[in-house]
């Protein structure tokens, strides 16, 4: 489960420990629906590796200056094509 990049292992104070923010950031993140966190059976927020991969990506754009979201978007359609690549390469040529 540990190796599963969408095992919520982190909680929210230790995301935004490692990555450099506030909680409140991550909580935005959430409204802006770039990230859904699960919760535990206390109600506490649990971030996976993945979801701190977007939340790192959307903290290096609002640093540059870009706005929340807008950067949520750019980060969508970021995961977007890369998704649709992957889908691309594991079809392999000449399978369509």
């Amino acid at each position: 489960m540990f190796d599963d990049d969408d095992y919520p292992a982190y909680t929210m104070g230790r995301a935004a420990e490692m990555l450099g923010t506030t909680p409140g950031f991550l909580r935005s993140l959430d409204e802006a629906k770039l990230i859904t966190p699960q919760r535990s059976a206390g109600g506490r927020r649990r971030y996976s590796r993945y979801q701190l991969r977007l939340a790192a990506r959307a903290r290096e754009l609002v640093d540059q200056g870009t706005a929340l979201d807008a950067a949520c978007r750019i980060i969508i359609l970021e995961d977007q094509l890369e998704e649709a690549l992957r889908l691309n390469r594991a079809q392999g040529p000449g399978s369509g």
